[in-house]
């Protein structure tokens, strides 16, 4: 801050190393501060400038509380421009605005903003008078709703998917369209509140009016003066279909960009054009400052660190009659950076941007479709209680080291687990964590993706009981699925967390085994790079695992094995290291590219794996994007996905991942045809939109649920090929013996492809024929339709015999319950009758013609193309699944 330069006297109580809020009106060509009680209202007469300076860590906002601060202040200054304040007021707001970020250095950040109420300060405008003039008020937005007044009062400005303001004076109406989101309701009811604290005590009550429920919501007086602006018989409003949404409004904005020098090398200032679409970094430099036209998304002004003082004083205003040359509307907004403070939203504009200081190691720690808040790897958690924001960004209470206890759920009970076992999960199980903090006691219920009901059941209540009945009901209960882990739970552990796969069994059908899968082999995919954020999570041991972004250990009876791959980070090497070796047997570093056969050997033989080559760059800056598609409300949406996982592919809608190579449109085998459809429009939209100008040539793949190569899961970590094997309509059977054979009642969520029989010795060899029972259920139930009927009729000339499926169905049933082998083989019979008829009518065929050997065009090689194609097929995946299996039981 400089204390010797000329300053207007007003911006002189701006305190030092110290956070701070303040906004200031031009009134009669001079600065006037508003007073505390008027922040948040502005008038469409009048010029503002606000200013607001955060230590970086906390909330910016009128509610601002001023405390000392040793290090930096993050500053930013906002000049609002009514959309009627005069020529004089604007330019005075604007020179003062610089005058002002001149005196606190040049470092912060300008803005140039819009309006919101009408009225203002006596200018020649009219003054304001709310008290007797009604007012109609619009509020839109998803996340930070804006309030702008409407010209008009009709029915004619509402539509149903937000909500409007009816200032009548003597009421406050709020009507919220039937399709408005919640934050847009609050917003309203907020405005409507001040507004009639500011008719007091003319006006009687704020009154929330629904849309379509108005003659029943309404009576005497309130419907009086409701109908007196908006009479109920004219009521006729737009949908929320026909008006833009938020999404398409920010894609137009954000699809053309343009970048503009500002230099006055001969001491004539001169704007003239550099590029068109993509920019890059390293089209700036710091000896001048730059205009970044981002159309109706905005205008960003970036001055140079070596820019003259003539560039950076006049760096605004050439902004300004920018705006006018190129005939945008006055209200666009305008934000002023400088070179090396860029905020995040600068840097989106650009193709790539990488700072110069940008931190290695922790700021690159890898977290699928979001970058998470980096924790210091000196973590002092005194810092969370004195700054409750950080603490509340990275979700962490404290460093995680206090004492805690865990309990397995067995049986509907608990078990303690010995402290030598802290830190080791089987999905099959559900765990109870007790930690006791300095100021805070959690109780943590952790829920494995393949446990069954009656174990998250079990889990939920005793996690109630232990807060009840051992801390009076004061513990914070949190419930943590697995994949979900927060930042403060993996703490706990040090970065020792490792998920295996197995656990006991269900409740109801446990023989009181542990059925945890202790295997001679087990591979561990890890993920982390220091103690705050590392897990291990168990996966298929085969090579098809691997992936080229994260570091694996396998271990085996006699070696553990660390394999690397290209992406992987040297912490989380490291990290990975500290896991391995806590097994005890000797590891050895094995570098992707460098294996040596004993690996291979090991992990059971050389296979494909994840290698996309966005998945070798540690320091890619386009992290890979998830979104979701869906019509379920009517219109048409597109929401983005953070921290991603395979659990987050909704089976009933259509996603999209942006892999920036490729985009992938994921079809859900639930999505209908209108969602697909769309879904592929905003696909290719979304890349003719991006402020970045990707190629729009981008290749966009589309993948069918459960056909996904590997180059589409590489992106979502652990990936579990038995998520989807049946359909939701097939496991919500109530009745347990209807369920497929291979899903245990209790546990739905866990199936397996293959119907097995168990170990009976008394079966024919041929009961893999035998399919599921519920089956022949469908298969009895169409040969009674209707259809069936017709074509049994008319096309076959005969009847068939539909009972021969429900007696099937009874015998399979009775098998499953009696495991009577005479049941069973009474529908082999069944079965191998059916098929001896299909070959012999075939054979009765005369169309068909007779070899004694295949054609040779039959014995040619396959076309590479078609290879290709189908080596990620699923019946390839099966095929390699057999294969390794065999070679397992082999081995052991």
């Amino acid at each position: 801050m400089s204390t010797q330069q000329a300053v207007d006297p007003a911006f002189r109580l701006i305190p030092q190393n110290s956070t701070f809020f303040y906004i200031w009106r031009i009134e009669k060509l001079q600065v006037i501060a508003v007073p505390k009680e008027s922040y948040g209202q502005f008038y469409s007469g009048d010029s503002y400038i606000v200013i607001c300076a955060t230590d970086g860590k906390e909330r910016g906002d009128c509610q601002l509380v001023p405390k000392e601060v040793r290090t930096g202040l993050d500053i930013n200054i906002h000049f609002w421009l009514g959309e009627q304040t005069s020529q004089d007021e604007a330019g005075i707001a604007a020179y003062k605005s610089v005058e002002l970020d001149d005196y606190l250095g040049g470092t912060p950040v300008q803005h140039r903003e819009t309006q919101v109420l009408k009225g203002g300060i006596e200018s020649g405008f009219n003054k304001v008078d709310i008290s007797l003039k009604p007012s109609l008020y619009h509020v839109k937005g998803k996340r930070a709703p804006v309030v702008r007044e409407l010209q008009e009062i009709n029915w004619s400005q509402l539509n149903d998917g937000d909500v409007f303001i009816l200032d009548a004076c003597s009421y406050v109406f709020v009507w919220t369209g039937s399709h408005a989101n919640n934050m847009e309701k609050i917003q309203a009811i907020q405005v409507a509140q001040n507004l009639k604290a500011e008719h007091s005590p003319d006006c009687k009550a704020v009154v929330v009016v629904e849309d379509n429920n108005e003659k029943a919501e309404l009576s005497g007086d309130e419907r009086e003066f409701f109908n007196k602006y908006l009479p109920l018989n004219q009521k006729n409003v737009l949908s929320h279909t026909e008006v833009p949404t938020d999404t398409k409004l920010e894609m137009n904005q954000r699809s053309e960009v343009i970048l503009y020098r500002c230099s006055d090398e001969d001491q004539t200032l001169k704007v003239e054009k550099v590029k068109s679409g993509p920019l890059e970094q390293k089209d700036l430099n710091s000896n001048d400052s730059f205009i970044v036209d981002n159309n109706l998304g905005g205008i960003w002004v970036w001055v140079g660190k070596k820019a003259s003082a003539k560039e950076r004083t006049e760096s605004m205003r050439n902004a300004q009659g920018f705006i006018t040359k190129k005939g945008y509307p006055q209200h666009t907004r305008v934000t002023r950076v400088i070179d090396g403070g860029e905020p995040i939203e600068f840097k989106n504009v650009f193709k790539s941007w990488k700072d110069s200081a940008e931190i290695k190691g922790l700021g690159n720690t890898y977290n699928v479709g979001k970058i998470a808040k980096v924790i210091p790897q000196k973590f002092d958690p005194t810092i969370l209680h004195e700054n409750h924001v950080l603490a509340a960004e990275t979700q962490m209470v404290d460093d995680g080291k206090a004492q805690k206890q865990i309990y397995r759920v067995k049986e509907f009970d608990l078990i303690e687990v010995p402290k030598e076992d802290f830190g080791k999960f089987y999905s099959g199980d559900c765990y109870l964590i007790v930690y006791s903090g300095a100021k805070t006691t959690i109780i943590y219920y952790w829920l494995g993706s393949k446990a069954s009901v009656d174990e998250r059941g079990t889990a939920a209540m005793k996690t109630v009981d232990f807060d009840n009945n051992m801390f009076a009901g004061q513990a914070v209960q949190v419930r943590v699925v697995e994949g979900k882990e927060p930042a403060h739970f993996m703490a706990m552990f040090s970065g020792k967390m490792v998920i295996l796969m197995g656990g006991f069994g269900s409740g109801f059908n446990n023989n009181g085994n542990n059925n945890s899968n202790e295997q001679h082999i087990s591979l561990l995919q890890v993920r982390g790079t220091n103690q705050y954020n590392t897990k291990a999570v168990e996966v298929h041991p085969s090579a098809s695992s691997l992936n080229s972004n994260d570091v694996f250990v396998l271990l085996t009876q006699e070696t553990t094995y660390l394999w690397a791959g290209r992406g992987s980070l040297g912490d989380e090497r490291e990290m990975a290291k500290s896991i391995a070796e806590h097994k005890g047997n000797e590891v050895l570093l094995v570098s992707e590219g460098q294996e040596k056969s004993e690996f291979w050997d090991a992990i059971g033989g050389k296979e494909e794996y994840s290698n996309d080559k966005r998945l070798q760059l540690s320091d890619d800056p386009h992290s890979a994007r998830l979104f979701q598609c869906s019509n379920a409300s009517g219109n048409f949406s597109i929401e983005e996905i953070p921290n991603f996982d395979q659990s987050d592919l909704i089976q009933d809608d259509v996603m999209i991942l942006d892999a920036w190579e490729a985009l992938f449109v994921w079809i859900g085998n639930l999505s209908n045809r209108e969602e697909r459809k769309l879904a592929l429009e905003a696909a290719q939209q979304y890349l003719n939109t991006d402020p970045s100008e990707r190629d729009v040539d981008t290749p966009i793949i589309v993948i069918k649920q459960g056909y996904e190569p590997i180059n589409f899961t590489g992106f979502f970590g652990v990936w579990d090929i038995t998520l989807w094997n049946y359909p939701i309509e097939t496991l919500k059977q109530k009745d347990a013996v209807l369920l497929p054979e291979d899903v245990e009642p209790t546990r739905k969520e866990v199936t397996r492809h293959e119907v097995t029989f168990g170990d009976d010795s008394g079966l024919a060899t041929n009961a893999w024929i035998v399919k599921p029972c519920e089956r022949y259920r469908q298969q009895y139930n169409d040969c009674k339709s209707i259809k069936a009927r017709v074509h049994q009729y008319f096309i076959f000339g005969q009847s068939i015999d539909c009972n021969q499926w429900s007696q099937d169905f009874n015998d399979c049933l009775n098998y499953r319950k009696t495991k009577n082998v005479e049941h069973l083989n009474k529908v082999i019979d069944s079965e191998t009758r059916r098929r001896t008829e299909r070959m012999d009518a075939m054979k009765a065929n005369d169309v068909w013609e007779y070899r004694s050997e295949p054609p040779n065009d039959w014995l040619k090689p396959l076309p590479d193309w078609f290879v290709e194609r189908n080596r990620f097929s699923y019946l390839s995946r099966k095929q390699k699944e057999r294969e390794m299996n065999n070679k397992s039981q082999t081995k052991n």
